[in-house]
């Protein structure tokens, strides 16, 4: 954080879990603070990586959301989720998804599916959760900041769902609420193509709420959220479920096809060459036939 904000916040300690008998690593790759309104500041932190999503990464965002969600609710009122440095988040990291064409298709259905929870987890926040855009986000990365409730981006933020130029169906809850957000025809035109749009953009197609100059993004979330912060606790949080309630009818159903359409492509010519030709900086040729 900037300095002048670094002073509105006070830590909130994030417990690194242990994975495989292992330590996860020294660094924290989700950090939260609060301010003294009650507005958290959750952070992806692995700026060098353009904040790419790995199991530790959702080990401890899953951590983050579970010590939010122990505050006591006069503690707690709204949630900014934003990423270090100059991006969002780069979607799945490459070496989690090379993992994937290496692995069985049971295997890798219950891998997505618990890939999945751990970053939707902030669907289970009972206050409300704005996306801080500042940066790229790709991909699952985009897919977090759909399943928060409001979205603020940069102008000259890059955003897309790029799974099928990976030769992957989308994941992360992609074809639940990107439909429900912008529309079926303009959700078909973008999962489709893979296609990828500016802040300007993405405002028009009412992907996102407000798009400002980079940095003013993390700023105007905040301000949003300090605003929610003042009303009625009792009468947001109840109006949050209520929400939410009518939003994620039939998420899971969604969620069980993604995994296993995921699972299934991972283990295909196409996928292999989707990720090969993005370590090798080309266009894909897909060839594999159906």
């Amino acid at each position: 954080l900037p300095s002048h904000q670094a002073r509105m916040f006070r830590r909130v300690g994030v417990v690194a879990r242990r994975l495989g008998g292992m330590s996860v690593g020294q660094r924290t790759m989700v950090t939260v603070n609060v301010d003294k309104a009650g507005v958290a500041l959750l952070t992806f932190n692995n700026p060098e990586k353009l904040n790419a999503m790995t199991e530790t990464m959702g080990d401890h965002f899953l951590g983050a959301i579970e010590k939010l969600k122990e505050m006591p609710r006069s503690e707690l009122r709204a949630v900014v989720i934003t990423g270090a440095g100059r991006a969002f988040s780069a979607g799945g990291d490459m070496k989690f998804l090379t993992d994937r064409t290496k692995t069985d298709p049971l295997s890798n259905a219950e891998i997505m599916r618990q890939f999945y929870a751990r970053f939707l987890s902030l669907r289970k926040l009972e206050v409300p959760t704005i996306a801080a855009i500042n940066g790229p986000a790709i991909g699952a990365g985009l897919c977090v900041a759909c399943a928060c409730d409001v979205r603020v981006s940069s102008v000259r933020a890059k955003m897309g769902w790029t799974f099928v130029g990976l030769g992957l169906h989308p994941g992360m809850a992609a074809t639940h609420f990107v439909p429900k957000i912008i529309g079926d025809q303009q959700a078909a035109k973008w999962l489709l193509t893979g296609g990828t749009f500016d802040g300007v953009a993405a405002k028009e197609m009412g992907l996102v709420v407000e798009a400002v100059e980079p940095d003013q993004v993390v700023p105007r979330a905040l301000s949003l959220a300090a605003d929610m912060a003042k009303q009625s606790p009792v009468a947001v949080q109840s109006l949050v479920r209520t929400l939410r309630d009518a939003q994620d009818a039939g998420l899971q159903q969604a969620l069980s096809r993604e995994a296993d359409c995921q699972a299934h492509n991972y283990a295909s010519p196409d996928c292999s060459e989707g990720i090969q030709a993005i370590l090798e900086k080309r266009k894909p040729d897909f060839g594999s036939k159906l």
